[in-house]
């Protein structure tokens, strides 16, 4: 939005221009939502302990979580706000990228918040039912798959899969395949995320470390220059997830503020489908899904735990984790809650630089 005002601008004064830099909105992109998660933070924390809208804790968990009953959740609102808000300002608004993935981010948020409201505030343990959950989030892909497909402008390389670590190694999917993979990148992310989404701080900051490493391949993938370089597929218009992406960098470095140990505040699902949706699209948009998979092996090792603990529970009545997802069965075998934690960053920013240097591995 203030991109076209600063272009108008420019006629008049030509340092107006610099707002036309992509780096240089995705930078004030950054710092809007970081400034208004810091400004909103304390007064949404306030709302939502008046209106008794807490956390609440399973009596079977570990006894460390106890005290955390009752801690304002709901929270994930918070940067949804603060990212529309930067990216609507700071983005090219006529750019197909933005939309869709805007679309998805809200559209995932909105499920999360009736499963939120109906746990929290109607006071429903079960929250929305799962069959209408995954049928809702099925809804949400699907037509964000619908969209990438009818926007797509060179077929080959918008519908095909990118193989990391080679030059022009791209499987052409089809509508059909493209579908069905966009359908499992978006619904798995999002789901993972709100499954990791279990200690002070645990989601918040490998989301903001893969939407940043997310944003450098959308930076990259949508200048010419710099696809050509190194060897990947030039996206045209992909270049402004950089602004979405430096957004959520933003709001959610100001979000984990308050949501580090010992948190003041939980996202809860409103936040945690939300950002699991949206980097799954962004990484889409990339055409980075299997970089993707890569940067984010802590959601799916969470993921993971918890299918191969109920698996083995119905097959041979047996748990292999002393608690699912995994983060508990470390908290249960004795180690303190920021140490699970911060090692669970450390694996993630390990991670992140392995598929940043896919980009030159080829």
């Amino acid at each position: 939005m203030l991109m076209y005002l600063a272009e108008y601008l420019a006629r008049f004064e030509s340092g107006f221009n610099v707002f036309q830099y992509l780096t240089f909105r995705a930078i004030l992109g950054a710092l809007t939502a970081l400034a208004l998660s810091l400004l909103v933070g304390p007064w949404m924390i306030r709302r939502l302990t008046f209106h008794q809208i807490g956390q609440q804790v399973r009596s079977y968990g570990p006894e460390s979580h106890l005290p955390k009953a009752g801690t304002p959740t709901m929270g994930g609102a918070l940067i949804l706000v603060a990212i529309t808000v930067a990216t609507l300002l700071w983005a090219d608004l006529a750019n197909r990228f933005v939309w869709i993935v805007l679309a998805v981010m809200l559209g995932f948020g909105l499920i999360g918040f009736v499963d939120d409201y109906k746990k929290l505030v109607v006071g429903d343990s079960r929250g929305l039912a799962a069959r209408w959950k995954y049928f809702w989030q099925s809804v949400g892909a699907l037509l964000a798959g619908a969209a990438f497909v009818l926007t797509a402008t060179d077929p080959a390389v918008d519908l095909g899969l990118i193989v990391p670590f080679f030059k022009e190694v791209a499987l052409p999917l089809g509508t059909v395949a493209f579908m069905a993979l966009v359908y499992f990148v978006i619904v798995g992310s999002s789901n993972a995320v709100n499954l990791t989404d279990g200690l002070d701080g645990l989601a918040i900051m490998p989301t903001v470390l893969i939407g940043g490493a997310l944003g450098l391949f959308a930076w990259v993938t949508g200048n010419v220059n710099f696809a050509n370089y190194l060897g990947i597929p030039y996206v045209a218009g992909v270049g402004e997830m950089l602004v979405f992406c430096a957004a959520l960098v933003g709001a959610g470095l100001g979000f984990l503020w308050f949501n580090t140990y010992p948190a003041q505040v939980f996202m809860g699902d409103i936040g945690a489908l939300a950002l699991g949706a949206a980097l799954g699209a962004v990484a889409i948009a990339v055409r980075q899904e299997i970089v993707f998979f890569i940067m984010a092996g802590v959601f799916v090792l969470e993921t993971v735990s918890v299918m191969l603990q109920v698996a083995s529970f119905k097959l041979t009545g047996r748990r292999i984790f002393r608690m699912a997802p995994i983060h508990h069965h470390f908290e249960l075998k004795g180690w303190a809650e920021p140490k699970v934690i911060v090692r669970f960053w450390i694996i993630t920013v390990i991670l992140v630089l392995f598929g940043l240097a896919t980009l030159k591995v080829r």
